[in-house]
């Protein structure tokens, strides 16, 4: 579930005001009785999860006393999975979700915080609780004995808006609270230590000339922030909230940092890129079955659903969907099995690592205007001579014409990614030039989605040739996503004209 709340800071002479005011026409402010919840928050020696902005920590009382707090896009937004289990003793599933910040270290007690809490839930007419503003006496302790306290105000988002969150706030700082930053108990109560930075470093924001070092080194920080953000949330197996799936953006961040290493190769160290490489490849084939299947059960509906006027035998098409769904689940062991092993633990080092010193080369230093846009030239040049290579493609058998098609879309990635790369420091014509290749790289991937497809529908009633009704229904799914097939060809030169056209390729050597 996801957490929105507001923490604010108060002094012994703070007074809570009344927040009537602040609910809808008939609503109440009820007081729950006071509560003592006492929680000991576990991280490495080094404190990784705290300074990354993570927690992992068991409260006595609660249903479920095991809860992994996990930072989300927004501040003051946070994933939060909690579990049942007993004290001392972390859930094997918990523990997995923070193991992009853990990196596989020793997970050990690092602070026990006491809170006695004075609720107070703020509902409507009807009884629904729409926020609850918590009134925190906070102790922190060592040992035995008492390291430090604290008063703290916590106001969380129910069923309520953000606007009534904001209302709520904005009266609170009224009456005399102070809001700061959003800074968990836990991270207080760890010290200076937990204040520094996180192992991650960010990609950062360009200068105005920077050098191709400065670049590269944003582009191969950006693509191991997307791999390690999404590495819980492929644990967790949710989907994302456009609709996308993590499996499919760590893929996504997987390939194009390998991409990135390829076409900016001249500027890095070899041995250290190539290893980088390697390991990434590994993963991401890994992730690539889970993709798969997730791609062609998201495709059996749509082709199967893409004429209602001409439906196909639903139970057939059930019976694919349930051999794809064994392929999928054994696909996502898989992927588990992968983010648990010593391998992968290696590969988090080697990517934190990376992120936080990129082994760029001393040529590097030149000024990014001056030297990225040849290396762009490259796989761009390769993408147009394969784009004109399958004008042909019609005078091949199919097979042979898809793999020629699907030769172009993999060069049409690389161009893409480099595009992206260096279009914050080119300017307009490479933007253009990315959202262009975008609509290029969509029609190519959808080509190579109903050539896979196809295969495989036929391929899945091969293996029940008994199964004259599923035969017929895949007969029928192979020729509509031959269909879109043709469709994708029809619709690729005039997708191309716009990519190649000469205003955004200009700035190309």
């Amino acid at each position: 579930m996801i957490e929105e709340e507001r923490k604010l800071g108060a002094g012994e002479a703070f007074r809570l005001p009344d927040l009537t005011d602040q609910v809808p026409a008939g609503g109440t402010v009820a007081a729950a009785p006071p509560v003592t919840l006492t929680a000991t928050y576990y991280d490495t020696p080094d404190l990784r999860l705290a300074r990354a902005g993570v927690s992992l920590r068991h409260r006595k009382g609660d249903d479920l006393p095991w809860t992994v707090k996990l930072p989300a896009a927004v501040p003051g937004l946070r994933h939060e999975i909690s579990r049942r289990g007993k004290a001392g003793s972390a859930p094997d599933d918990l523990v997995a979700l923070v193991t992009a910040w853990s990196r596989g270290q020793a997970l050990a007690p690092a602070a026990k915080i006491r809170t006695i809490r004075h609720a107070y839930e703020l509902c409507d007419v009807d009884g629904t609780v729409l926020a609850e503003v918590a009134d925190d006496d906070v102790t922190v302790f060592d040992g035995k004995g008492v390291r430090m306290a604290f008063r703290e105000i916590e106001v969380e988002r129910k069923a309520g808006d953000r606007a009534l969150l904001d209302a709520v706030t904005a009266a609170l700082t009224e009456a005399g609270a102070q809001e700061g930053e959003f800074t968990p108990k836990h991270v207080r109560a760890l010290g200076a230590a937990a204040a520094l930075p996180p192992d991650l470093t960010a990609p950062g924001d360009l200068t105005e000339q920077p050098s191709a070092a400065d670049v590269v080194s944003a582009a191969v920080r950006s693509g191991i922030g997307r791999i390690l953000a999404h590495d819980p949330l492929v644990r967790l197996g949710q989907p994302l909230d456009d609709g996308d799936t993590a499996v499919h953006q760590m893929r996504v961040g997987c390939r194009r940092l390998r991409s990135d290493l390829r076409t900016f190769a001249a500027l890095l160290d070899r041995d250290w890129a190539d290893r980088l490489r390697d390991e990434l490849r590994w993963i991401a084939g890994v992730l690539g079955e889970a993709r798969d299947a997730e791609v062609l059960r998201e495709r059996l509906k749509h082709t199967a659903n893409a004429d209602p006027l001409c439906p196909v035998d639903p139970a057939a098409v059930a019976r694919l969907d349930d051999a794809l769904d064994a392929r999928q689940r054994a696909a996502l062991a898989s992927v588990d099995e992968a983010l648990r092993s010593p391998r992968y633990h290696a590969l988090l080092d080697l990517l934190i690592d990376a992120a936080r010193e990129p082994r760029v080369v001393a040529a590097a230093d030149q000024p990014a205007q001056r030297l990225l846009p040849r290396m762009v030239a490259r796989p761009w040049r390769r993408l147009a001579y394969g784009a004109k290579g399958v004008d042909g493609a019609a005078d091949l058998d199919p097979l042979a014409a898809d793999e020629r098609w699907h030769a172009v879309r993999i060069n049409g990635k690389r161009a893409r990614y480099a595009v992206d790369a260096v279009a914050p420091v080119i300017g307009g014509a490479a933007a253009r030039m990315a959202k262009a290749l975008g609509r290029v790289q969509n029609l190519l991937g959808e080509h190579q989605d109903a050539a896979v497809a196809a295969d495989t529908w036929v391929s899945l009633a091969a293996q029940t040739p008994d199964d004259t009704d599923l035969a017929v229904v895949a007969g029928r799914l192979f020729e509509r996503e031959r269909a879109a097939i043709r469709a994708v060809r029809a619709a690729f030169p005039e997708a191309w004209a716009v990519a190649a056209e000469p205003t955004r390729t200009r700035w190309l050597p």
